[in-house]
């Protein structure tokens, strides 16, 4: 009989948890409602009888579910502090639940039956099986109860496995016992899983009756997903009794679509284990059949959700399948190449030609395998599907079926699979690639035959723009046209194609003749649709290899190339080219760079014609940008590299260059250094002698062979050490240029000063702010895939002052940074040479924004490498200056911005955040390839540039516990120890030492509950604390304000570490002693932080290991008898 407490408080529940769901209830009530609840879960002794009543069949399924989420909560927070007659009582009234407690298998809410599973599996994790030893059988008998109590107690052994082996929710010991226990009655339970499942089945395919049948069905459900979560973990053993029939028994139910699904995903994490030589059987007629290889054809054509899930899984058991054979085939257990590998192979081929992108994608990393393996790859039957694979790519290539469109049947399957156009895009492109290149290094000549029909069949072709939607203005092509796509996908497969023949053929079994015919054929090919044009480039270039056996084409490809520097669509000089339009004339200049620099021995010959080519082109074309200038002076440049004769190479610079020498240091362009309106005023005459600067110094160089290099009078020297100081030819042209390139930089950086600034018109406020695109990169958001290629780019004022002022700066940069690869000795003994970078590049950061400071160091220091090419002997003078300042600055930055987020990290600009974040990581970058163990010995046996090495200590030390995981692991692994170790052998104030030790236990509270962070802090740690605490007690004394830590195993490893008799353990002991010893240091993830801890008793274990009690010492082992004086004594 129900007190009257409880018949009222369950009354109040029932009106709070309707306050709680109704929808139109105001959030004052609610919260007031949900307050109440809390609470009561929390303090009220009436939860048990109150939960029970609640959760009575009679009540609503919400009102149920609540009551028992009361139950769950008591067991979970209350457990431990129950009596063991009440234990019983509710354990007793939890098995009630399941028994009669609820509805039938059909008619229950997945709720209701989630929330009594997990009931019993929280009273399991506290009391089995020490408490509760019958468990195992009481499941066992709810079974026959009914197919309702059935399906419960799948559920129950199924999160019994996910809580204890997957999850692991539970404290060590605990889990062990469990674990232990599960695994030693693992052949019932399997044996118990395999009846419910056969039973079931069986009755399933009998039934005539539709709703019996979707009981049984239910049930094998249910039972295949608690095997599924019981596969992954247990003894092989288990899986592969009676001759693997639970792997046949799941390739039958493959046949049955209401339990293929789940029948799948159980095969896949079968196959997926390391079953290895049991794992053949699939291969075998018999199981070939019955895991229905045929299947990947049915259903393949029909985009019914279930069904398409299946045949992702059933792919994944394919491909899973492919693994293991790959191995098989070259293991020493000599297993035989399945004699149905034919079936197998198409059965895979039927995914790779499906209509899904997904499902395509997901077979490119077997066939990679299976191409790639030595044994299978020789095979006739993979031999057949390579050539098989190269022509399923012709289709596979084009890129049609985008999410955001209905023009293509796997348009449906995108939208499905991908969230955008961008993630499609992206979705193993390039790894789509990489499986062709392998396919035609299989059959080479094939891959030719099928490249050289498709290109004869595009050239032949005529063009088809497509509908409306995707047809530019002016009648042209778009992206989405049918034509694009398809001569963008044999691009791809020509270039694919032509570096596979080149590599695995011989060079009389090139087809050159047929090659031959090929290129003259596009060359002869004519259009005025840019975005065709550009991929008619992009073959002649990829078929250019073959030119050098036919030399009397050169002359019409360089025509060819030419032509397209100066492409038009539109005869109108003042409407704005189009992207497509732009990217053409690129394009074009790109390929003539290509050429040039692959096959500059092939083009001397004919220097003089091209040279004389590009001065008429340059001088009679005035619609060609500087960048397309730039290019073709680049392209003469790495063809003069051949002279292989410093004077004539010296010429021929001085010639070239003259014009913009001299525009260069004119009077015009001198002004810029000085005043900024002369910078905008002559912008595209800056920009053109800014590009032709960097790009000759890039392209300059001297003989790769020594004695050429001789020859031609480009040595001028030896070093100390023995290597060859050479000079480059361009180096006069560079020192010309230098002294106004020093004082462009220094303006433009003068320009972030606030008077500056202040100076800005309002409509040129932002010109020094980040640009859209560079913002978007930062923040990571992709850039529109199907941009508008047709229309003219127009730009507003402040946008073209924003891209010139970046570009510039940039490329200030990279023409520095190309110097000191280029030019070596010559540029850094250039005099006063850091004096000027000081005070032009380094003047001040204090007002340079970080989108600007980033590509500085970027450039400079990681890219070119202003430190990598500098020559030992100008270390001190240059490089220690240069850098000193850059440290105390990006480390007071870190820290100002790291102060700031935690003070508001609400209104905290995200771009900021992660500007800062990449400037740093950037440093971090440098500072982990450019330190050695020399260069810090230098650093600190030099009272010079002790200031320096103590910012980087500071700076490594402190940004180790800044918000950022790469930044901790990579300065905690690379930087701190290596910059520390040489200052442990000298004398180190305590303070310091305090210090260093604090801030890694401060990292270890911010990160360590990312593993990896986690390791290399705990490592950073141990090496401090053992290096240093011998001679400082004073990291004993932060040690002991460590949270919980264990004195006594702190006094061991002190004692072990202090005391030189005593036996030294092992390192990894010494790592896992000290990592228990910081335990209490390691911080909580912010998702944990607020989350009520459940405390789990650990009970008597039942699997202690037994102890020998015989005395070694006294047993005799015949030892003694190996050092006997005589024999006998053996």
């Amino acid at each position: 009989v129900m007190t009257e407490p409880v018949a009222e408080m369950c009354e109040r529940l029932v009106k709070a948890v309707n306050v709680i769901m109704d929808p139109e209830t105001n959030q004052t009530l609610r919260l007031e409602a949900l307050k109440f609840c809390e609470e009561f879960k929390e303090t009220s002794s009436l939860c048990i009888p109150c939960g029970l009543k609640l959760a009575a069949k009679t009540q609503p399924a919400v009102i149920r579910h609540f009551g028992l989420q009361i139950l769950e909560h008591v067991i979970k927070y209350r457990w431990n502090n129950m009596q063991v007659n009440e234990k019983v009582q509710l354990k007793d009234c939890a098995m009630q639940l399941l028994s009669t407690g609820t509805s039938s298998v059909l008619q229950e809410e997945s709720h209701i039956k989630d929330v009594l599973s997990r009931i019993t599996v929280e009273m399991i994790k506290r009391e089995w099986p020490q408490n509760w030893p019958d468990m195992l059988k009481e499941m066992e008998a709810l079974t026959s109860q009914g197919e309702a109590q059935t399906e419960l107690v799948m559920l129950i052994l199924l999160r019994l496995a996910e809580d204890v082996i997957t999850f692991q929710t539970l404290p060590t010991q605990r889990r062990r016992d469990i674990q232990q226990t599960l695994t030693q009655n693992m052949d019932s339970i399997f044996t118990f899983l395999m009846a419910i499942l056969h039973i079931n089945v069986e009755d399933f395919r009998k039934t005539v009756c539709v709703d019996a049948a979707r009981v049984y069905c239910r049930v094998s459900v249910a039972t295949l997903n608690t095997l599924a979560g019981y596969i992954d973990w247990v003894s092989l053993a288990h899986i592969t009794n009676n001759n693997c029939q639970l792997l046949e028994i799941l390739c039958l139910l493959l046949n049955e679509p209401e339990l293929q699904l789940e029948a799948a995903e159980c095969l896949l994490i079968a196959i997926s284990r390391k079953v290895r030589p049991r794992c053949t059987v699939l291969f075998t007629a018999k199981h070939g059949r019955n895991t229905s290889l045929s299947l990947c054809v049915q259903w393949l054509r029909l985009l019914v959700e279930r069904r398409y899930i299946f045949l992702k899984r059933l792919c994944q058991v394919l491909c899973a399948m492919g693994s293991q054979l790959c191995f098989l085939a070259m293991s020493d257990l000599k297993i035989e190449i399945p004699p149905n590998l034919c079936k197998y192979t198409e059965a895979l081929m039927a995914f790779t030609t499906h209509t899904s992108h997904f499902l395509k994608m997901s077979t490119l990393q077997t066939w990679g395998a299976l191409f790639r393996h030595d044994v299978l790859s020789k095979d006739p039957v993979i031999l057949e599907m390579a050539k098989k694979y190269m022509k399923t790519c012709m289709t596979n290539l084009i890129k049609t079926g985008y999410p955001s469109r209905n023009d293509h049947p796997s348009c449906m399957y995108s939208s499905v699979d991908f969230d955008s156009d961008e993630d499609f895009h992206s979705f193993s492109v390039a790894q789509q690639s990489d499986m062709l290149r392998l396919a035609c290094r299989m059959a080479p000549l094939e891959a030719f035959q099928i490249a050289a029909e498709w290109l004869q069949f595009q050239i032949t072709s005529p063009v088809d723009v497509g509908d409306s939607s995707t047809t530019s203005s002016g009648g042209l092509c778009s992206m989405l046209s049918p034509s694009v796509t398809q001569w963008d996908a044999e691009t791809i497969f020509m270039e694919c194609m032509v570096g596979q023949i080149f590599k695995h053929l011989e060079t009389e079994k090139l087809p050159i003749d047929a090659s031959t015919e090929l290129l003259q054929a596009l060359l002869k090919y004519e259009t005025k649709d840019p975005l065709i044009l550009s991929c008619v480039l992009t073959n002649t270039s990829a078929l250019f290899p073959f030119v050098i056996h036919r030399p009397h084409l050169l002359s019409l490809v360089l025509d060819k190339l030419f032509r397209a520097v100066t492409f038009e669509t539109s005869q109108n000089k003042m409407v704005p080219r189009t992207r497509a339009v732009k990217n053409v004339r690129r394009h074009a200049c790109s390929s003539i760079i290509r050429i040039c620099r692959d096959y500059p021995d092939f083009l001397v010959p004919c220097f003089d014609i091209f040279y004389e080519h590009t001065k008429k082109l340059l001088a009679s074309d005035p619609t060609i940008t500087y960048m397309e200038k730039c290019s073709l002076m680049e392209a003469l440049v790495l063809i003069s590299n051949q002279f292989k004769d410093f004077e004539k190479q010296k010429a021929f610079l001085d010639e070239l260059l003259a014009p913009v020498v001299a525009d260069w240091t004119s009077e015009d362009l001198r002004l810029c250094g000085k005043q900024a309106e002369a910078i905008t005023c002559n912008r595209a005459r800056l920009s053109f002698c800014l590009f032709v600067l960097s790009g000759v110094i890039k392209r300059a160089k001297w003989p790769s062979d020594m004695e050429e290099a001789k020859a031609g009078g480009f040595v001028v020297g030896c070093t100390s050490g023995g290597e060859p100081i050479y000079r480059n030819p361009c180096t006069s042209i560079f020192l010309a240029m230098l002294p106004n390139l020093f004082v462009l930089i220094r303006t433009q950086i003068s320009l972030f000063l606030p008077e500056n600034m202040a100076r800005l018109s309002e409509t040129f406020s932002a010109a020094h702010e980040i640009m859209d695109q560079e913002k978007n990169v930062v923040l990571g958001i992709s850039q529109p895939l199907l941009d508008i290629y047709d229309s003219p780019v127009y730009k507003s004022n402040l946008e073209r002052m924003q891209g010139f002022f970046a570009t510039i700066y940039d490329i200030c940069f990279h023409a520095l940074g190309n110097a000191c690869q280029s030019l070596l000795q010559e540029f850094y003994s250039i005099e006063g040479l850091t004096q000027e970078i000081s005070t032009s590049v380094f003047g001040t950061f204090d007002h340079v924004p970080d989108h600007r400071l980033r590509p500085m160091i970027h450039i400079l220091f990681i890219h070119s490498s202003l430190v990598q090419y500098c020559p030992p002997e100008y270390h001190e003078s240059l490089l220690c200056p240069l850098l000193g300042p850059l440290f105390a600055y990006i480390l007071q930055v870190g820290i100002v911005q790291r102060l700031t987020w935690a003070e508001n990290n609400v209104t905290q600009e995200m771009l900021e955040e992660h500007l800062v974040i990449l400037l740093t990581r950037e440093v971090i970058e440098f500072l982990s390839k450019w330190l050695h163990f020399s260069t810090i010995i230098c650093l600190v046996s030099s009272i010079e540039f002790t200031s320096i090495y103590m910012s980087l200590l500071t700076l490594s030390f402190t940004a180790i516990s800044w918000k950022d995981t790469t930044i901790c692991n990579r300065s905690s692994s690379l930087l701190c120890w290596t910059l520390l170790r040489p200052a442990t052998a000298g004398n180190l104030l305590p303070e310091a030492v305090t210090w260093f030790f604090t801030s890694v236990l401060k990292a270890l509270q911010v990160h360590g509950q990312h593993e990896v962070c986690n390791n290399t802090l705990n490592q950073l740690a141990m090496l401090i604390y053992e290096a240093l605490r011998p001679r400082y007690a004073e990291l004993r004394t932060v040690m002991m304000q460590v949270p919980n830590i264990n004195m006594d195993s702190l006094d061991q490893y002190d004692h072990k570490l202090l005391d030189p008799k005593a036996q030294k353990a092992g390192e990894k002991k010494r790592k896992d002693q000290f990592k228990r010893l910081l335990a209490g240091t390691i911080g909580k993830a912010l998702c944990e932080q607020f989350k009520k801890e459940v405390h789990i008793k650990n009970l008597p274990t039942l699997f202690k290991r037994p102890k020998d009690e015989k005395d070694i010492m006294n047993e005799t082992l015949g030892l003694a008898a190996l050092f006997a004086p005589t024999t006998e004594a053996l």
